[in-house]
C-alpha cells in the first residue's frame, strides 16, 4: 500500500524526512530540498516569505502525489512546503519518494518538485535590503 504525506508546515524538519519515506520494500529513497538562496538576479536576499491558499494547496499536492504513485511504483511519497518568513539557507520545500529501485525514485522526485512549483497555489515574496518583490513562480 502506498503511503503519502502532503503538508503545508510552518517549518521543514529534515530529520523526519528519512523516517517518513523509509519502507522495508524500498531499495532507494530520493529527496529534493529547496532552500532560500542568498542571491537572486545579483541582489542579496535578506529573507523570503511564503503564503498559501492552504486548502487548495493540499488538494493539489495530493493530486500530484496520487499521479506520481500511479505513474511509478512507489512505496511512499512526501511533499511539504513551508509558509511564513524564512532566512537564507533555510529549507522551504521538500519532496521525496521511495521505491524498490532508484530509477522510479529519481523520476518521481523530479516530477514532484516540478509539478508542485507549476500547480500549487503558494506565493513567494523576496525581501532585499532596500525593497521587496512578489515573485510569480507559483500560480
Amino acid at each position: 500500500m502506498k503511503e503519502m504525506n502532503v503538508e503545508i508546515v510552518p517549518q521543514i524538519e529534515l530529520g523526519k524526512v528519512y523516517e517518513t519515506l523509509s519502507h522495508p520494500e524500498s531499495g532507494g529513497i530520493c529527496v529534493f530540498v529547496g532552500t532560500v538562496r542568498e542571491f537572486t538576479k545579483g541582489e542579496q536576499v535578506v529573507s523570503l516569505e511564503f503564503e498559501a491558499y492552504e486548502q487548495m494547496a493540499l488538494k493539489e499536492m495530493q493530486k500530484i502525489a496520487d499521479t506520481a504513485s500511479e505513474k511509478w511504483k512507489l512505496d511512499r511519497v512526501l511533499l511539504q512546503h513551508a509558509v511564513g518568513v524564512k532566512s537564507v539557507a533555510e529549507p522551504v520545500v521538500v519532496v521525496g519518494a521511495s521505491s524498490a529501485h532508484r530509477e522510479a525514485c529519481f523520476a518521481a522526485c523530479r516530477f514532484l518538485i516540478d509539478t508542485l512549483k507549476e500547480k500549487v497555489p503558494i506565493w513567494k515574496k523576496e525581501f532585499f535590503k532596500n525593497k521587496s518583490v512578489w515573485v510569480s513562480a507559483h500560480p
